[in-house]
């Protein structure tokens, strides 16, 4: 199974780099055609908007996966492991129902979108705003999964902290001892 779900992670990080080629051809070209040969491509310009909306939401998956997204810790790490579990468990519901409302508003919008015909590319916006489907499942999804986790007391204290902290503050972290050490 968590092969499987590598698998499909590493197809939404593809995606994400293939969306972001794509975005980067299609202006690029663009402008060498308008200013070098006073022509253009009509559709690149809502492709392209297009794929950032799709890089937008497939990242938030993938950002999600890794711990990416920005958080503030200072009060989580100083609290007793009660309270680092509570506010897990409330961090993550609040969550799952942003998702869920977010799943919802998907679904009241579908009608709409399907007949909300692109002006250029000529394709129904429900294959734009469609991502939200995808968005919402898998990142509620995940969001059961953690829950579930945290219920049966499979979590470690440290999975309690939902932030990763960057890169420059480990390394800080790492060389203190070493030039308390030496002091």
């Amino acid at each position: 199974m968590q092969r499987t779900i590598d698998a499909f992670f590493k197809l939404l990080e593809f995606l994400v780099v293939a969306c972001l080629v794509a975005m980067v051809i299609m202006v690029f070209g663009n402008v060498v055609l308008r200013y070098g040969f006073n022509s253009g491509i009509s559709i690149s310009d809502e492709m392209s908007r297009y794929c950032f909306i799709w890089l937008t939401y497939i990242g938030a998956m993938v950002a999600m996966r890794e711990k990416g997204h920005l958080g503030v810790d200072t009060l989580v790490r100083r609290l007793s492991l009660g309270g680092k579990k509570l506010c897990f468990f409330l961090s993550e519901v609040m969550m799952l129902g942003c998702n869920a409302l977010f799943f919802w508003g998907t679904w009241k919008m579908h009608d709409l979108q399907v007949t909300n015909v692109s002006v250029v590319v000529g394709i129904p916006m429900i294959w734009i705003y469609g991502i939200g489907y995808v968005t919402a499942a898998v990142m509620g999804i995940m969001n059961l999964h953690k829950l579930a986790l945290l219920l049966t007391g499979r979590l470690a204290e440290s999975d309690l902290v939902m932030v990763v902290e960057s890169e420059d503050q480990v390394t800080l972290t790492e060389i203190t001892p070493e030039v308390r050490g030496r002091a």
